[in-house]
């Protein structure tokens, strides 16, 4: 292991302290260091605030090391003003002399720009440290903007003998509990690192659910939902306004607290139309949680990034066929860990 990788795993590991709380922006982690000592660490904490590069400056005791010390971050710095000033500009304002970079910003604002405004003011810049790994970090925020689309997980629990439910045909019949308490916690961990989450019509009538983080820590993902002829009741929990909601629909409806309605051609591509909407919003991550018809559709287009599939011992013997992945082509398989089998779309 070279030096820069040596101190490059050290913001990578930083980076990791803003899973779930950065959403919309990738995670991030620098490291400054002077004569082989780490005089400096920081990362994206939350959304909307200071980034790694400002975090690791401001936690500097000596400043008077900066201007022979080199800071290694995890991702290009940003050179544009957003919610937060340039970073590139902080890095030579403070005459740090050195930047190593994992991997550029696929960011259409930042792509570049932040490595040629440091080069251009003097700065040495090394670039592609662990490049790999840094992109498995920052999947979802780099696949997203190369894409221009939110980055699609697929996720469903299946029983033994390939079944998600019963056949119900109203709310009143329950839906069929598959997976044990720990699962819950992941799945409301999961909805706590991803920007939006979603269901379909069907989904929404028959179970009433909240799709919100209530079993772990974290904020409620943006709630997404089709209803082309706008059936899921008004008293429903998916419309109650707790948390920002987007209905996709083909009527018109006036927006009330909380709740959206965003009017679609249903005759056209209605998932590329609805992921072009949530990426102009900046939803980076789409969680998708039902139902079958819904993961069929996004499986047939080709429009997923991931699948988290949990694969448990029951049988039901009969019910509401599992999503298809009969064509999911062999380079795409992923690991299997207990009853979870996770697949990624290369």
């Amino acid at each position: 292991m070279t030096v820069d990788e040596k101190y490059m795993r050290r913001a990578m590991e930083l980076a990791l302290n803003g899973r779930g709380a950065v959403k919309s922006n990738p995670m991030v982690g620098a490291v400054i260091v002077h004569n082989d000592r780490i005089i400096g660490e920081g990362f994206h904490c939350e959304y909307g605030k200071a980034h790694a590069e400002v975090n690791a400056v401001n936690s500097v005791k000596d400043e008077t090391l900066l201007p022979d010390s080199t800071m290694y971050v995890t991702l290009e710095p940003c050179s544009h003003y957003g919610k937060t000033p340039p970073c590139a500009e902080l890095i030579i304002r403070k005459q740090i002399p050195r930047v190593v970079i994992g991997s550029l910003d696929p960011y259409p604002e930042v792509a570049g720009r932040g490595v040629d405004m440091l080069r251009n003011a003097g700065v040495e810049v090394v670039t592609g440290v662990l490049e790999g790994e840094l992109y498995e970090l920052n999947r979802p925020f780099i696949t997203a903007h190369m894409r221009q689309r939110p980055y699609v997980i697929l996720k469903w629990a299946q029983s033994a003998d390939g079944f998600i439910d019963k056949i119900r045909t109203d709310a009143s019949t329950p839906a069929v509990v598959l997976s044990p308490p720990d699962s819950m916690r992941l799945v409301h961990k999961l909805r706590a690192e991803v920007s939006a989450i979603m269901i379909g019509t069907r989904t929404a009538i028959l179970d009433n659910p909240s799709l919100t983080v209530r079993h772990w820590v974290g904020e409620s993902p943006v709630r997404v939902v089709l209803d082309r002829a706008l059936t899921i009741p008004s008293n429903y929990n998916i419309l109650d306004g707790s948390v920002p909601t987007l209905v996709f629909t083909a009527k018109k409806a006036e927006k009330r607290q909380h709740v959206e309605y965003i009017t679609i051609d249903f005759e056209k591509e209605v998932l590329l139309q609805v992921l072009h909407h949530l990426y102009k919003r900046k939803l980076i991550s789409l969680l998708v949680e039902g139902g079958s018809m819904l993961h069929n559709q996004f499986l047939k287009e080709g429009l997923w990034d991931e699948i988290r599939m949990e694969k448990t011992a029951g049988l039901l013997h009969e019910g509401v066929h599992a999503p298809d992945l009969t064509k999911i082509s062999s380079s795409d398989r992923g690991e299997q860990r207990g009853r979870y089998i996770h697949y990624y779309n290369r």
